[in-house]
């Protein structure tokens, strides 16, 4: 097995994201906010996946040890240095989850809720009880619970597969798409910060992170067909969880929308 036969076998769940009925519900600001908000947390616990890797992958601790995978150590070290202190669209250096908060703020999102949450989480810390506890959306805390039970649980290669296949590349295309819409027709609200975080994404999705992900899935697992079969497993969870994040998101959406008639 390989990366290739591995998106073969989840492009059934991939063709459900790519056609999920919340992109056309997205029409106005108030929309766009809306999605904002609920996607944020995916956003965030992407670095959380993304520290898990460097944790197994590389050494962390002290006294310094050089670990077996050079290759490998390089690989995440690398996306680790430009997820978590990027140049920002001022050319200052952020993560991207602080760019996102930004772009939030500056088109009129809400970053109270998500501020709230990550505060609990450092007052209780345990992750699992600030999910139970919080007052998101249970599709929401649902997508949370799977990335940080495999984050607890899971082997470096079924970490790395939820990192590398269940965080779809040509979803923030969709929304550059409709972010760059947005901007034609309502001028007054600010999104440059926003359209420039989703390109930042695709460009290093594209040319650099992505394949830096399937070759990293591809040195740990090597010929164990046991470890590829994981990763297939893993990663159609990963996409089905996404799913119900997006479902969440739309539901929240809808409320929102009826709400304000």
């Amino acid at each position: 097995m390989n990366t290739e036969i591995i998106n073969k076998s989840i492009l059934p769940q991939k063709e459900l994201l790519l056609n999920h009925s919340l992109y056309s519900k997205v029409k106005t600001i108030e929309d766009l906010k809306c999605f904002l908000q609920g996607h944020v947390y995916a956003v965030w616990d992407f670095m959380s996946l993304l520290k898990a890797l460097q944790n197994k992958l590389t050494c962390t601790t002290t006294p310094w040890m050089p670990t077996s995978n050079l290759q490998t150590r390089y690989l995440i070290n690398e996306i680790v240095l430009a997820e978590e202190s990027d140049d920002n669209i001022d050319g200052e250096k952020q993560s991207h989850f602080e760019m996102y908060i930004d772009a939030m703020e500056s088109c009129g999102a809400d970053t109270a809720e998500i501020a709230t949450f990550l505060e609990n989480v450092v007052s209780t810390q345990n992750i699992f009880v600030s999910i139970k506890q919080s007052e998101i959306h249970e599709g929401i805390k649902s997508f949370l619970d799977f990335s940080f039970r495999v984050i607890e649980h899971g082997k470096a290669h079924e970490i790395a597969a939820v990192f590398t296949f269940g965080r779809e590349d040509l979803i923030p295309e969709m929304f550059t798409a409709i972010i760059k819409n947005f901007q034609a027709n309502f001028p007054e609200t600010n999104l440059d910060k926003l359209v420039y975080y989703f390109d930042r994404h695709i460009e290093l999705d594209a040319d650099e992170h992505g394949p830096m992900a399937m070759q990293m899935i591809t040195e740990l697992c090597g010929d164990d067909k046991q470890k590829w079969k994981e990763v297939e497993e893993a990663s159609k969870l990963a996409l089905e969880k996404r799913l119900e994040l997006w479902n969440a998101i739309e539901a929240t959406m809808l409320q929102h929308d009826m709400a304000t008639v």
